[in-house]
């Protein structure tokens, strides 16, 4: 008796970390997660030079949400908007990884660069990353770590608008596509090749 007791708990600490891996592994096949962000306030301000970016956005999505009273005089119209810099739309990466959408890097007026995903849907997997490549179109996992890449973010969503900060050291003169990567298993889910803005 003693025995087939040691037996079901050996069995039970096997089993319960195999389930949690094959949940953690099976489970993007069957959930989506749907983001759907605004492009961000702040890429049409003006910074103060005492804030950053991250603040002034802060700051007008909080006015955003406020009740206002409307306003007697017309705003402005801004004279600096975001500037597109390069685009591409995202492709399948096989018969099973699968992606569409657009991939846009965009100039702010504080000089950083913001990368918007639109009207962006793609096969779920485990720990998806959003990579900027030099390779302007990699077919295979050898071809991206041959040619160089940056990891900018974990996916936010596989399905919906989403905007992604792009740090200031990276030299977007190499970046030639953005890579959807499975980080665990190395593999492309889509890739969007980039064309600079004429």
């Amino acid at each position: 008796m003693r025995k087939k007791n040691i037996i079901i708990i050996a069995a039970i600490v096997v089993l319960v970390p195999v389930a949690a891996f094959a949940w953690w592994l099976l489970s993007p096949l069957f959930l989506s997660t749907t983001v759907d962000e605004e492009f961000p306030f702040a890429a049409t301000a003006e910074i103060p030079a005492d804030m950053t970016m991250a603040e002034v956005e802060m700051v007008m999505e909080t006015m955003a949400k406020m009740d206002q009273e409307p306003m007697v005089e017309p705003m402005p119209e801004m004279t600096v908007q975001p500037v597109a810099l390069a685009s591409g739309s995202f492709r399948d990466a096989d018969s099973f990884h699968r992606g569409s959408g657009t991939a846009t890097i965009y100039q702010v007026p504080d000089g950083g660069h913001v990368l918007r995903f639109e009207d962006f849907m793609v096969t779920n997997g485990p720990d998806l990353r959003v990579l900027l490549a030099e390779p302007g179109d990699p077919m295979s996992r050898d071809e991206l770590q041959s040619g160089g890449y940056t990891h900018l973010a974990k996916l936010k969503g596989n399905i919906g608008n989403q905007n992604y900060e792009i740090p200031a050291d990276i030299d977007l003169s190499e970046q030639n596509s953005v890579i959807i990567y499975c980080m665990p298993f190395h593999v492309i889910f889509s890739v969007a090749p980039l064309e600079k803005a004429g």
